[in-house]
């Protein structure tokens, strides 16, 4: 029987100019209250080339040098049930409320998703109830999770290389 899970809670100062979605963290992520905890997903090696962070950090000092960056982390889905971690386990979605969050996030600009899962809930269940600012760029991205095997480290960094101008 699928689990009822919940989100972690979004780590974001009221600066932050760039959003970072994924859908729901695994059960890893989970255990140890951490984003991106799973030791292949490859979330903190992408955002270290692209932010140039030294190898080894903390997870504290990781997410400190997202936050000196304007980088927010969040999950579109705040709470759902699932077996397992992966996305496609995913059931009875219930989305975050994002229409609060850029409320006191008002300088986002941008929201990058971690996947297709995130996208998809996105689209699904925010764009069509939520009332958003027009003018965000919304940025879909491979999703860093050891499960999409199929791009390589270097073909997920080049995508989220589009993320450079929001960096």
């Amino acid at each position: 029987m699928a689990e009822g899970i919940s989100c972690l809670a979004a780590v974001a100062r009221p600066d932050a100019r760039l959003l970072i979605l994924g859908s729901m963290p695994g059960e890893k992520s989970l255990q140890q209250q951490q984003y991106y905890a799973h030791p292949r997903n490859a979330f903190w090696p992408v955002m270290s080339s692209l932010l140039e962070l030294e190898s080894g950090l903390s997870y504290a000092a990781r997410l400190q040098a997202l936050l000196n960056r304007q980088i927010a982390l969040w999950d579109v889905l705040g709470y759902c049930q699932r077996k397992g971690s992966l996305d496609s386990a995913i059931s009875a979605e219930q989305p975050n409320d994002f229409a609060e969050f850029m409320q006191r996030h008002s300088k986002v600009t941008a929201i990058a998703f971690n996947g297709a899962k995130a996208w998809q809930s996105f689209r699904r269940y925010v764009l069509k109830t939520q009332h958003l600012p027009e003018t965000l760029q919304l940025i879909p991205l491979p999703s860093t999770s050891p499960a999409h095997a199929s791009l390589s480290f270097a073909g997920k960094l080049q995508q989220w290389q589009q993320l450079t101008p929001y960096l």
